[in-house]
């Protein structure tokens, strides 16, 4: 199982960190990225479990190049470590690094939709309006990867009219980060429909053209992401 269903929805955003192709190899080593991420995401591979490259060849029936291939763009978004002769492992998700994340991914964020309010491509609304709705469906579906997935493009296609290409990895890693947590918290029992909706008032914001309003909705987005958040930003769970 995949992280996300091929779909027409990608609205002129570049790829995520080292899925830049499928053909051939790339398609091969992709569909073992997007099954290991899954398992990652999910906690169904557990931090600090080793991935050894001839186990994950025979069972993914491809040469240890392409599962090589995989691990490095498991390594790009943050879910994994090589570390030369002593192999791979899967990476940790703490709290601790989750306080750093969130932080960054604020900053990041807050900024962008500022830069993006002031000159706001004529999708933009129209294409966070398509997300909100595909998340609604994805929700319902109770497809909590795909879900994930979408809310990934949601903020970095609002972050995308920021024209700050260097710093969409950053931030796609970022999220990653925060949905592994979520979902490591919640271990299935959240309101998928909720968490779609949440988005709702920042496309309100973005729509009325409100950069103070879209920077205060966004604050409050991402640090009532997790329990812990309001910790992580006094005052801002309230």
């Amino acid at each position: 199982m995949g992280d996300r269903r091929e779909s027409p929805r990608r609205f002129d955003l570049p790829p995520p960190p080292g899925r830049s192709g499928r053909s051939g190899v790339a398609a091969r080593s992709g569909a073992a990225f997007d099954a290991l991420k899954h398992d990652i995401m999910l906690g169904e591979i557990a931090p600090g479990e080793p991935l050894v490259e001839l186990e994950l060849a025979a069972r993914f029936g491809c040469s240890q190049g392409t599962v090589r291939e995989a691990l490095l763009q498991l390594q790009e978004e943050g879910l994994v470590h090589r570390r030369g002769h002593r192999g791979t492992q899967v990476s940790g998700c703490t709290a601790d690094e989750a306080v750093e994340m969130f932080r960054l991914r604020q900053q990041i964020e807050c900024a962008g939709v500022l830069r993006a309010l002031r000159g706001p491509s004529r999708t933009l609304v129209a294409d966070l309006k398509a997300l909100v709705d595909a998340m609604e469906n994805a929700a319902k579906d109770d497809d909590e990867m795909e879900l994930a997935a979408l809310d990934r493009d949601f903020h970095r296609r609002l972050f995308h009219d920021a024209n700050l290409p260097a710093l969409d990895p950053i931030l796609h890693r970022c999220l990653i980060y925060s949905h592994r947590l979520k979902i490591s918290r919640t271990q299935g029992r959240r309101d998928l429909v909720t968490t779609a909706r949440r988005h709702g008032p920042l496309v309100e914001a973005v729509e009325a053209g409100d950069p103070a309003g879209a920077i205060a909705t966004l604050e409050h987005h991402i640090a009532t992401i997790v329990d812990f958040g309001p910790d992580v930003f006094p005052g801002a769970g309230q």
